[in-house]
């Protein structure tokens, strides 16, 4: 155990006494990560001072449409474009070729985005709404891992009915600098995917599912638009015009190392 020595401990209790204002302006911003119970990780973790993948160029498209943002100053809210992004699979319950099928959707995103995708493994994370977007105890000192999961109605209640998958993100903010999204997570409704992969042609369809489900979580939303892969009904195994222009945007995002 480390401890604190008592001459660090009369200077910290000096300065919050007498310069509150420069507490709250300098101090705190770097002791609270490093606090029991922090919220956060350290900023600027894993943070690169230029992105690290660019967006395909791709003729600008209508046909899509941007998750709605915290902030209504802000249009859009996408992934730090100058760290990768992490993602882990709990594969409980995967049908057969499932883990395949997340990597290659995975792949497509990243192409799609520019951003950096880095695979951490399998975890035992469960999906749930209210998931901590840093976890220390399980990942480490850094923003927790987009979590993609083979689930069921019975586990996550919003796989009731017609619904094959759930996907966004978190987002978190530093003073002064937009929004940025930390970590998402991906939710797969095994059962009710699994006679849709075993049709004909069901591991194209199964795969857009996960790249729809994905393009939420880098932050695009569904359109009314029957050709695009974010439709709502899931005809489409392709992404369009309009999905790759927005998706394109998306991996052009704000790099922002304070957070």
């Amino acid at each position: 155990m480390r401890r604190t020595s008592p001459a660090v401990g009369v200077v910290l209790l000096t300065v919050l006494c007498f310069a509150p204002g420069l507490v709250d302006r300098y101090a705190l911003p770097v002791l609270l990560p490093h606090l029991p119970d922090a919220a956060a990780p350290p900023p600027g973790v894993e943070a690169s001072r230029t992105p690290l993948g660019d967006p395909p160029v791709v003729e600008e498209a209508g046909g899509y449409r941007f998750m709605d943002s915290p902030d209504p100053e802000q249009e859009m809210v996408a992934y730090d474009p100058c760290r990768p992004v992490h993602w882990v699979l709990r594969p409980d319950g995967a049908p057969p070729g499932g883990q395949q099928l997340v990597e290659e959707a995975v792949a497509e995103i990243s192409a799609a985005t520019g951003l950096q995708f880095i695979y951490d493994g399998t975890t035992t994370e469960d999906p749930d709404t209210r998931r901590e977007p840093y976890q220390p105890d399980r990942y480490g000192s850094r923003w927790a891992p987009v979590l993609i999961t083979w689930s069921d109605p019975d586990e996550v209640p919003e796989l009731a009915g017609d619904v094959v998958g759930l996907g966004g993100s978190t987002p978190r903010g530093a003073p002064g600098q937009p929004l940025v999204y930390v970590t998402g997570q991906v939710t797969l409704d095994a059962p009710g995917l699994a006679p849709i992969l075993e049709a004909p042609g069901g591991a194209h369809h199964v795969r857009a599912t996960i790249v729809h489900e994905l393009a939420h979580v880098v932050g695009l939303a569904h359109v009314d638009d029957p050709a695009q892969v974010m439709h709502p009904a899931g005809e489409v195994t392709t992404l369009a015009a309009g999905d790759r222009a927005g998706l394109a945007e998306l991996g052009a995002g704000q790099c922002v190392p304070q957070l």
